[in-house]
């Protein structure tokens, strides 16, 4: 079995390129790294660094062991973690994971009530768009439905909501003193596109565009919605985007309902069939709903303002 402190020091020369910087960042003379290092390529049999000049540099065998060992160190620390809550008594650790809307509207205070009533509790807070399939499954997962999402064998999954799209428009816009938008009627207007990952939420609305027979004209692409609020405020465009990530818009925009159809996403959480009787888990769970009837109130309070 390899030594994962050998692993760890030679991910450390690999990552900062440098046997001098790694033993500064590490604590170590470059003596002992080179001692490391050099166990290791005995310990596996590989050449796994090579001089350059006055320096080192790893081998192509080397960066491949180097980045096969990311996911194994990284459990390894999720091991460290779980025993050092277990040592001193904490109730243990959740990871959820949750896409970047999600994360603005609901995440901090349910986190903020978490740590509240579990102080003991240690949690792992993932953004799913950053997600990468070297990461462990999370325990709990605040997800968009669609036909790529996030696999649901062995957790049972809950409907929070299913949530329509607005066109958020400069409140000078012709269509902006409307009760609602036909899709259609946004055919011929620039739009910002707000999902760089072409993710589901993106999909919803694309395939809600098809089934009228139009093409949204993307004339700017940005990363998320804030940004994209930010552009159409800037008098770039328009851009329809999810009732939750409208946020607080800046002055001089509104957000309306598009209708005709009306692009819907549908928002659930999967936790682990594990953590069923956990009593941290059944809590985020109560505070997500709690979430969305508050989303809901508000959403419904907009709409009979707007009809008085």
């Amino acid at each position: 079995m390899l030594d994962p402190h050998r692993l760890r020091v030679f991910r450390a020369v690999v990552a900062t390129g440098s046997v001098h910087q790694a033993a500064a960042n590490l604590g170590y003379t470059p003596s002992a790294i080179s001692q490391q290092l050099t166990a290791l390529q005995r310990e596996t049999g590989l050449r796994l660094v090579e001089r350059n000049g006055r320096g080192i540099e790893p081998t192509a065998t080397g960066r491949m062991l180097a980045d096969e060992a990311v996911p194994a160190l990284e459990r390894l620390a999720e091991l460290d973690a779980v025993v050092a809550d277990l040592r001193e008594g904490r109730v243990g650790t959740l990871s959820i994971s949750y896409f970047a809307s999600a994360g603005a509207a609901w995440i901090p205070p349910v986190v903020a009530a978490l740590t509240r009533e579990f102080p003991e509790l240690r949690i792992d807070l993932r953004l799913i768009e950053l997600a990468n399939e070297r990461q462990s499954a999370p325990d709990v997962e605040v997800f968009v439905e669609s036909a790529e999402s996030s696999p649901t064998e062995g957790y049972d999954v809950y409907p929070l909501l299913e949530e329509p799209y607005v066109a958020v428009l400069p409140k000078t816009h012709s269509l902006a003193g409307q009760e609602s938008i036909p899709l259609r009627e946004l055919a011929d207007e620039p739009w910002v596109d707000n999902d760089f990952s072409r993710g589901p939420c993106r999909q919803a609305l694309l395939d809600a565009c098809s089934s009228v027979g139009i093409n949204p004209g993307f004339h700017v692409e940005t990363h998320d919605y804030p940004t994209a609020i930010s552009f159409v405020a800037a008098g770039v465009g328009i851009t329809v985007l999810p009732h939750l990530g409208v946020g607080t818009l800046p002055p001089g925009l509104v957000a309306v309902p598009v209708v005709d159809p009306v692009p819907m996403r549908r928002i659930s959480v999967r936790v682990r069939e594990s953590l069923r009787r956990n009593p941290a888990a059944l809590r985020i769970l109560e505070l997500l709903h709690e979430r969305v009837d508050a989303n809901n109130a508000v959403a419904n309070g907009e709409v009979v303002a707007a009809l008085g």
